[in-house]
């Protein structure tokens, strides 16, 4: 098994500079609101940063660490927002609990198509990840009565969190909200990392490198997939909550197939064989995304010729270039 593949800090024990690279990602994270502005940035586009870096996180345990590619996690992504916002719109007003259903929606999808797709492999697999979200996406497009079809499922807002006796209102503070939601990033974030680093984030490692070793070996490889991909869709899921959180709406392009390619976009510009790496490649993404479309209406072009060069030039990503110039 190749030691280039370990998943970065958090998934083995890192050497004295791998702490410091740790040091340094959570202290930009935790000082993002003092200075974006200086560079142009806002509150919620730190937050939309951190959102997608732990949707392409997400899809990365399986793509990254399971060598199992997936086209389809905008069903989770979107999902996930249509989870939190039904609580919100019909039920209670409640952001934990509206988290909480969201990921309960978008995981329990990951187990019921995980199940129907693990049998098949390869390209298969993919074009079924596809197929499931856009049944998702038609289902979101035209059930009018529950969410909202075409325009989307509005009338909601995040609550304010309760501690006791003290209550944090993130509703119209965005600086509040990006603390709440880099607080739910760094709990998945570290639940990622003890994954990684346990008996079953090793198998999942072993499949990327030789399934077919791994299989002789007498590891059930369809049930580890399985379960790769539930894990996986599990924070996605988390990723679209917060998302529907973040814009106090959703509508179905969070599922459509597009998102989707943004995800595996992301993934893949940051260095999909590395733990931070989607995280690096959604900064990029969704900076350039919000800088160039304001712009021109191409943006989408600049992307492409961006993603193509890293991927010709850059084959383990932007982290990973950053890392052999830094050996």
């Amino acid at each position: 098994m190749s030691t280039t593949t370990a998943p970065g800090a958090m998934a083995a024990k890192p050497a004295a500079g791998g702490w410091l690279h740790l040091v340094v990602i959570w202290a930009v994270l935790i000082s993002a609101p003092a200075w974006m502005g200086y560079i142009g940035g806002y509150d919620a586009l730190a937050s939309q940063v951190l959102i997608f870096g732990l949707a392409a996180m997400g899809l990365n345990l399986l793509l990254g660490f399971t060598g199992v590619m997936s086209f389809g996690h905008a069903a989770y992504f979107g999902l996930g927002a249509y989870g939190a916002g039904f609580v919100l719109r019909y039920w209670v007003h409640s952001t934990p609990l509206a988290i909480l259903c969201g990921i309960l929606l978008g995981t329990v999808a990951g187990v019921t198509f995980g199940a129907l797709m693990m049998r098949r492999t390869g390209i298969y697999f993919a074009m079924l990840t596809i197929a499931f979200a856009q049944i998702c996406y038609y289902i979101a497009y035209s059930w009018n009565s529950v969410t909202g079809g075409y325009d989307g499922l509005r009338g909601f807002s995040r609550a304010p969190l309760h501690l006791g006796s003290y209550v944090i209102d993130i509703r119209g503070n965005g600086t509040l909200f990006y603390y709440f939601v880099l607080f739910v990033f760094a709990i998945c974030t570290g639940l990622m990392g003890l994954l990684l680093r346990s008996p079953l984030g090793r198998t999942m490692i072993a499949l990327r490198e030789n399934s077919q070793r791994a299989r002789f070996l007498g590891i059930p490889v369809e049930q580890h997939v399985w379960i790769a991909f539930i894990l996986s869709t599990f924070f996605t899921s988390v990723a679209g909550a917060l998302y529907a959180l973040l814009n106090n709406f959703a509508d179905p392009t969070a599922l459509y197939y597009v998102i989707s390619g943004n995800i595996v976009i992301m993934a893949v510009l940051g260095g999909m064989l590395s733990f931070w790496g989607p995280l690096l490649g959604a900064a990029v993404f969704v900076v350039l995304e919000n800088e160039i479309s304001s712009m021109t209406v191409n943006w989408m072009s600049f992307i492409g010729v961006i993603f193509v060069a890293v991927v010709l030039f850059f084959p383990r990503g932007l982290l990973g270039f950053l890392r052999r110039r830094s050996a």
